[in-house]
C-alpha cells in the first residue's frame, strides 16, 4: 500500500491502533456536521476505517490515515473516494478540530493529489462539499478547485469542485 510524505504529514494506511483517535474525530458534531450531520459511534468509525481499507482492494486508491510527523499524532484522513455510483474521482478532507486552521487539510490534499494526477494518470479530480463549509471551500480554492456543478449524494446537496491535470501543472 502507498505511503506518502509532505514536510509535516504522513499519509498512511489506517491501522487497528488509529481507533480510539479516529473515533474522537468521527464523534464530534461540529467534525460531522458537512459528512452526514452526526456523529458516528466508535463502531461505526471502525466500520468507516475498513470501508476506506476496501476501497483500497477494489480501487487501488482510497483515504489515508494522516498522521502528524513531528508527534506521530492522528490528526484526520485526506484521499480517495469513487465508491458505486459516485459522481466521480473525489479528493475528500477531514480533519480533528484540534488540528484545523494549521494547514494540514491543505499540505495533505496537494500530495494527494499530485499522487492522482502523476502516478494514478488522472485527467480530472473533484471535491463535493457542501455549500455551508466555508473551510472545505477554502481548502478546495487553494488547491485550484473550481466550483463546476452540483451533485445530489445521500441526500445531501453538495457543490463540486474540480480540477484538471493541466491546470494542476500551470500552477
Amino acid at each position: 500500500m502507498v505511503t506518502l510524505q509532505t514536510p509535516r504529514l504522513l499519509l498512511r494506511m489506517f491501522r487497528q491502533t488509529d481507533i480510539d483517535a479516529y473515533a474522537r474525530i468521527c464523534a464530534d458534531p461540529d467534525v460531522m456536521r458537512f459528512l452526514g450531520g452526526t456523529p458516528m459511534s466508535r463502531g461505526e468509525a471502525w466500520r468507516q476505517m475498513a470501508m476506506f481499507l476496501g476501497h483500497w482492494q477494489l480501487r487501488g486508491y482510497g483515504m489515508w490515515a494522516v498522521e502528524e510527523r513531528e508527534t506521530g499524532t492522528l490528526v484526520g484522513r485526506v484521499g480517495f473516494l469513487e465508491p458505486e455510483g459516485w459522481p466521480g474521482f473525489e479528493l475528500a478532507w477531514t480533519l480533528g478540530r484540534p488540528h484545523w486552521g494549521r494547514g494540514f487539510a491543505s499540505e495533505a490534499a496537494r500530495a494527494a493529489l499530485d499522487y492522482a494526477f502523476t502516478t494514478l494518470g488522472r485527467e480530472r479530480v473533484i471535491s463535493l462539499i457542501h455549500p455551508d463549509n466555508p473551510r472545505s471551500i477554502r481548502v478546495a480554492e487553494r488547491l485550484g478547485e473550481h466550483v463546476e456543478g452540483e451533485a445530489e449524494v445521500n441526500g445531501w446537496h453538495l457543490r463540486v469542485y474540480a480540477i484538471r491535470k493541466e491546470a494542476w501543472r500551470a500552477r
